[in-house]
Order: C-alpha cells, then structure tokens, then sequence
C-alpha cells in the first residue's frame, strides 16, 4: 500500500470547509448532532455527504459513509485520497476544541475504502469552528482491521 501524497495546507482547509459545509444539510433531528464529511478523489474533486438520522435510529447513516458509498456509486472508489470529518450539536455554540473521530462503523468502512484505493488515507478530523485538526491514518483509528486483503481481494487497481 503506497501513502496517499501530502496535501497543501490550501487544499487540507478547503477539504475541512466542505465537511463543515456539509454539516449543514444533516437529517439529524433526533440526537441534534450534525455531522458532515468531505473525500477528496485523486483529481482534486471533492464529494461530500452528512448524517441521515432516521426515527428507527438503527437504520441511520453516518456522513463518512454517506459520502465514501456516494464516490463508490460514482465508479470512483480506488480515487480517494483523503477524508475530512466535522460535527457538533445543531443548538448550541461550537466548542473549538471539540474535535471528533468516526464512528466503529465509519472506521470500517474507511479501512475497506483504503484498502481498495490501495493507499494509505489521511483522516483530518476537526471541530465544527476552529482551527484544531487531527490527523490520522485508517490504521490508528482502527488498529488490526478487517477489510479485503484478509479476503485475498487485491486493490481496485495501482495506486
């Protein structure tokens, strides 16, 4: 698995807007948290997606997943790069420090996305203001992970 290239600084605060733009558009009526997610493809195009609450709450969907499976039905899943990720309550102030990471599931999902673009992702998890911003890769967010190679699924194609 080769590493995803760096991103200028310019390209990383324009991923992180999107996500936060994303925030939003969330169906997030039950738990009033907004979640948003930007991915950003091999060519610069930036997809983005945000939580989709539902009243039977197991049938939800989280932001990252929305937009990972949105750039998978777009043909486009060994393009992405990075992933940008930002949320908070909907009804009160943003607290700046208040920098959130996926979910179990988003982290799966994220680990199989990875390992079909056959690169390592950058992970830029942030507050919904602020400038504080976590880096991480798939494999410290989900150590010993499960995914496709485990399966002797190789990635989509060279990265």
């Amino acid at each position: 698995m080769t590493d995803s290239p760096a991103l200028p600084p310019a390209d990383i605060t324009a991923l992180i807007a999107s996500a936060r733009g994303a925030m939003a558009h969330a169906h997030a009526p039950y738990s009033r948290f907004a979640v948003g997610a930007a991915v950003r493809l091999t060519d610069g195009t930036v997809v983005t997606g945000s939580n989709f609450e539902n009243a039977s709450y197991g049938l939800s969907l989280c932001a990252e997943t929305v937009a990972i499976a949105t750039v998978s039905a777009q043909g486009r899943l060994a393009d992405i790069t990075a992933i940008a990720v930002s949320g908070g309550p909907m009804d009160a102030a943003a607290d700046p420090a208040a920098v959130i990471t996926p979910c179990g599931r988003c982290r799966q999902v994220m680990n199989e996305a990875e390992q079909m673009a056959g690169r390592t992702l950058a992970i830029y998890c942030v507050a919904p203001v602020g400038d504080a911003i976590h880096e991480h890769r798939v494999a410290d967010l989900l150590p010993h992970a499960f995914g496709p190679a485990n399966l002797g699924i190789a990635p989509l194609k060279d990265a």
